[in-house]
């Protein structure tokens, strides 16, 4: 028997990334891109208040046509981190990262820094596929975000924060008992709060 959720997921992201890559290639879209950066950063603000120097954040380094969250990133008073795949099937590790850093090409061609200082985030921005309003989230099938949140989530209170276009909302993402919902999901239109 097929599962369905797979077949679901699996349609849905082939058809969402040909959106993403649209939206990511259209007029204006580093002027979105900003907006969305502004959003999100005003987001983490209001979030983690008076912490905010000693919260430890995680971005990522944008691939294909994710959304860039880098000024959000590099406006963050406290720690920075970006995932890095360890093992298939296995949680993320975080390194810590400046924009100073350099940078190697690691696993899926995913910038990691060349230098390994572990961070635990506290909060983390996540690139995705499709989303909902919800807050649940399609990523690229390897579960490594649902794995990670999972296990954060289980030792005390970590916040995800999907970043994308607005392009990438759809009625509702296919999911099943391991995916793990968003707090809130930023694009250049605004926050969403499930």
């Amino acid at each position: 028997m097929i599962d369905t959720v797979t077949t679901q997921k699996a349609e849905l992201r082939q058809r969402m990334a040909k959106l993403r890559g649209q939206a990511f290639h259209e007029s204006g879209a580093s002027e979105r891109i900003e907006s969305a950066n502004m959003h999100l950063t005003r987001w983490l603000e209001a979030q983690l208040s008076g912490e905010l120097g000693q919260v430890v954040l995680s971005g990522y380094m944008p691939m294909r046509s994710e959304i860039d969250p880098i000024p959000a990133m590099t406006a963050h008073p406290g720690p920075v981190c970006v995932p890095v795949i360890v093992a298939k099937a296995q949680p993320l590790e975080f390194h810590r990262w400046t924009p100073e850093a350099e940078m190697v090409e690691g696993q899926f061609k995913a910038r990691t820094p060349v230098a390994r200082e572990l961070l635990t985030p506290q909060v983390l921005i996540v690139p995705l596929l499709a989303f909902d309003r919800g807050g649940y989230r399609l990523g690229y099938g390897g579960g490594f975000y649902d794995r990670t949140l999972q296990g954060l989530r289980a030792r005390g209170p970590a916040l995800a924060v999907g970043f994308a276009f607005d392009e990438q909302e759809v009625g509702l993402v296919p999911r099943d008992a391991t995916d793990q919902p968003l707090n809130a999901i930023v694009t250049p239109s605004g926050v969403i709060v499930p």
